[in-house]
């Protein structure tokens, strides 16, 4: 039996390549959780392989099975890809869920093979769930997304956490931050002087993996490269490719020391709003967010607040 594993990480396909488990693994890599949300005409483009169609390269395999991590991002290109294939009843007929609680790509190929997790055949609950979340990511409001912690999301197991982490990353009502900025002021405040001290990563002190390596830089590179900054100290940038070829200022932005300016203290202590300070201007997921349309998440009572 021929088999094919789609998945969302280039470590996850890494380690998949390993186990022999499948004929072919494929990596999608999207990032749907930073910046404008792909075109039709784009993510189109992004469903093909070998220079076909994806439901038509599926057809060359007996079985297809979606391995996905539980990271938000990945959970987002899980949804997608779900209610893509959503029309096309021979491939989902012949396709398996696997949903990890760990990230594929932190554990060995022979872990996998050793304990290899359930596949479970997709039914109509993990599309229509999957439909619904598509939707609501993509709509031009937080609101939807919002709606979705009223709905039975068990099919989809990290769903939930992932709709909990995404509200999370909104501007904070009291703040204007959300919550990977507010954790990064924290570390600066706890002691921890330099940029990659607040990135997130194995035995890091930075818990929140909503966000990937270059989104955590842009997000530093806003709270000290602005008007009225919340941080002080960054020695280099934008965090961007040429920063990262150069190893001259690669250097001096890994030796920087931060610490919070004077705002710095007073967001953290809740006390002042960076958006009252400095220009706002990002996309959470089909929502542009700006000054004047800030939709905001108000973690203590779990609500979201209008602008």
């Amino acid at each position: 039996m021929s088999r094919l594993i789609l998945t969302f990480d280039d470590s996850a396909a890494g380690a998949l390549k390993g186990t022999g488990l499948a004929d072919r693994v494929l990596a999608f890599g999207l990032c749907f959780v930073w910046g404008p949300l792909q075109t039709a005409s784009e993510l189109q483009n992004a469903a093909q392989v070998d220079g076909l169609a994806l439901c038509k390269f599926c057809e060359r395999f007996d079985a297809i099975e979606l391995w996905a991590d539980p990271e938000p991002n990945e959970q987002l290109q899980l949804v997608w890809l779900l209610d893509f294939l959503r029309p096309h009843a021979d491939v989902i007929a012949r396709s398996a869920l696997v949903q990890t609680n760990v990230k594929i790509g932190g554990r060995l190929p022979a872990e996998w093979v050793k304990q290899r997790p359930r596949a479970a055949p997709i039914h109509n609950d993990h599309l229509e769930i999957a439909r619904a979340a598509w939707a609501a990511w993509r709509a031009p409001s937080p609101a939807a997304w919002f709606g979705l912690l009223a709905q039975d999301l068990s099919a989809l197991p990290q769903l939930r956490h992932t709709v909990l982490a995404l509200l999370e990353e909104l501007p904070m009502r009291a703040t204007g931050l959300g919550a990977t900025e507010m954790r990064m002021l924290e570390l600066v405040a706890a002691g921890h002087p330099h940029p990659y001290d607040l990135f997130p990563g194995d035995e890091k002190p930075n818990e929140r993996r909503t966000y990937g390596y270059w989104e955590v830089g842009e997000l530093l590179d806003g709270l000290a490269h602005c008007p009225s900054p919340a941080v002080s100290g960054l020695a280099e940038g934008p965090f961007d490719l040429a920063l990262h070829d150069s190893k001259d200022r690669h250097d001096r932005y890994k030796e920087s020391r931060l610490s919070l300016t004077e705002l710095g203290k007073a967001i953290l202590a809740h006390s002042d709003d960076f958006s009252r300070h400095n220009p706002i201007h990002r996309w959470w997921g089909g929502t542009e967010l700006t000054n004047d349309r800030l939709w905001r998440w108000d973690p203590s009572e779990r609500t979201l607040v209008a602008p």
